[in-house]
């Protein structure tokens, strides 16, 4: 916005590089540029002041696809002025002499005019399809046409406006049609997620069924080993009972071999010496019957020698020392 400063006779103007100054007198163009700074007298001067930098604006509106579906279309506009000379002549750009703002409203004309051709193509493009087709394509489609059709208008060419760019930020159904749009998709994905969890429950069930079953087998086998444990504990104490009756068997087999052969041989000893003894002379007997007694006289408790038995004795002992 321009600065004008008052003073007693005359007034100052100075504006900044980014708008465009006209200034007219007696209804005539006598100066214009941008960034101007000049003094003026109000009885008699005019001035313009137009905007030169980029201009933003928000776009929104309705329009109706093939199968009557409202959709909703909003985004952003830039624009641009080209030929302030041709703007000004269509669009009154004039500004108050005491405080430099404008005395129409000529941003929200521009801007009136910039929405209403958007939207005249943006309706014939979202009236060419079905709002399903609409919405998959997505904003893409509707900003190339919208770009194409603002920069190629005649209107904005012939008012000394461009186009700098177009951004749209959605394509959009009302919120009844959405909510019954979305509704398959949401039924879709409710039975993906209800699959889901079957498949899931159903794995659940499967491992635990092959844990039970894994645990059975476990159980089956430890009993078997178990079970071969038991029976190889009673084979071994079986074996180990039937190896120590036979070793027992042995034992006493070996002792009554031995036995038997002791007693063997002291009877064969006894009959031998009784043989040697059958044939000896009584002197002899009652030599080897006074040494056995004369070796063992603890054993012998009562002994009883009569008068005959020792006239026997001595009249053998005699017979026996006589020389033959």
């Amino acid at each position: 916005m321009a600065e004008i400063r008052k003073y007693p006779f005359c007034r100052h103007l100075r504006s900044d590089a980014n708008v465009h100054i006209t200034r007219f007198r007696n209804g005539k163009i006598v100066r214009a540029g941008r960034g101007l700074a000049f003094w003026f007298l109000p009885q008699r001067t005019s001035l313009a002041e137009l905007p030169m930098d980029d201009r933003s604006m928000t776009l929104f509106f309705k329009g109706r696809s093939k199968d009557f579906q409202t959709i909703t279309v909003q985004g952003n506009l830039t624009w641009h002025v080209v030929n302030p000379a041709t703007l000004g002549d269509r669009v009154d750009f004039s500004i108050d002499l005491v405080n430099g703002k404008h005395t129409a409203k000529p941003m929200e004309q521009i801007e009136g005019l910039l929405t209403g051709t958007a939207q005249e193509i943006a309706t014939q493009y979202l009236a060419e399809g079905n709002v399903h087709d609409l919405l998959d394509a997505g904003i893409e489609p509707l900003r190339a046409r919208l770009e194409k059709g603002l920069s190629g208008a005649e209107r904005l060419t012939a008012m000394g406006l461009e186009v700098a760019a177009i951004r749209l930020t959605s394509i959009a159904p009302t919120a009844e049609l959405e909510r019954a749009l979305q509704t398959p998709t949401f039924e879709n994905m409710q039975q993906k997620a209800d699959q889901a969890t079957f498949e899931r429950r159903a794995l659940a069930v499967e491992k635990e069924r092959a844990i039970a079953e894994n645990e059975l087998n476990n159980k089956t086998e430890l009993a078997k080993r178990e079970t071969q444990l038991i029976a190889q504990e009673a084979a071994n104490a079986h074996a180990r009972a039937t190896g120590t009756r036979d070793a027992q068997q042995i034992e006493a087999d070996g002792e009554a071999g031995r036995i038997r052969t002791v007693e063997q041989a002291k009877s064969e000893m006894e009959r031998e010496r009784m043989a040697i003894v059958r044939d000896l002379p009584p002197s002899v007997l009652l030599g080897l019957a006074a040494r056995e007694f004369a070796g063992n006289p603890n054993k012998i408790e009562h002994l009883n020698v009569t008068p005959d038995l020792l006239a026997a004795l001595l009249a053998q002992f005699k017979d026996g020392a006589k020389p033959g």
